[in-house]
């Protein structure tokens, strides 16, 4: 099936398009929205500008979303609707693939917008188990990069972390402890895939800086490049 993808650069759109390209799919275009602050209810905030590169390392054309407000979810539906719609007149695509694991809001979200548009949902990651997920996540091959913390347990020193198997056995833990969704599909915590099998180049973060509140974060890249492996 001809799909556009949902695509934020975090780990569960990267990993969505993986999966539905392992399942036979052909990714024709991907879709970034860009929200105009964090408190986006369906869109990943951090670094969202940095999916240009992506879609150079990925060879796949994009679509972007003017910005749209966090704070009035009808208008972020309304222009997730609308990309979506753009995406099927331009690249002829039957479907979307998202990467959605638990929330419910966004997967109805994402629903509605594809049968608005007579477009088939994919959801290759939904009811993931957070812990077998993550852990698949490093077996495939991607790179990991926090950028963005929201939960307690999580302090500035995760942000512009990269994940491997000693750090994600601390997240485990942590996880555990403070109550968080190892997956951040609450919003805990956004990622940045710096590299992975569906990449020809990987990104190499340049200058970056760390925000931090006392209680949450954002790692914001200044400058990046696709560099070879």
């Amino acid at each position: 099936m001809r799909l556009a993808a949902l695509f934020s650069g975090g780990k569960d759109s990267t990993f969505a398009i993986y999966r539905a390209r392992q399942a036979g799919h052909a990714v024709e275009c991907l879709i970034t929205m860009h929200p105009a602050a964090d408190d986006s209810a369906l869109f990943h905030y951090p670094n969202s500008r940095v999916t240009r590169y992506l879609a150079e390392a990925m060879k796949i054309p994009l679509l972007e979303s003017a910005a749209v407000t966090g704070t009035d979810r009808d208008a972020e539906i309304k222009a997730l609707a609308a990309a979506v719609a753009q995406a099927k007149l331009l690249y002829r695509v039957e479907g979307i693939v998202n990467g959605g694991i638990a929330s419910v809001f966004q997967k109805q979200a994402f629903e509605e917008a594809c049968k608005e548009h007579g477009l088939v949902p994919v959801s290759p990651l939904w009811g993931a188990e957070p812990e077998k997920y993550m852990a698949d996540l490093l077996a495939s091959g991607f790179t990991v990069m926090i950028v963005g913390i929201s939960a307690m347990g999580l302090e500035k020193e995760w942000l512009g972390k990269v994940i491997d198997g000693e750090s994600l056995a601390k997240l485990v833990q942590l996880s555990k402890k403070y109550g968080f969704n190892l997956a951040f599909e609450g919003g805990e915590a956004e990622t940045l895939v710096l590299d992975c099998p569906l990449y020809s180049k990987r990104l190499a973060v340049g200058q970056a800086t760390a925000k931090w509140d006392g209680q949450r974060g954002i790692f914001e890249i200044l400058e990046a490049e696709l560099v070879n492996r």
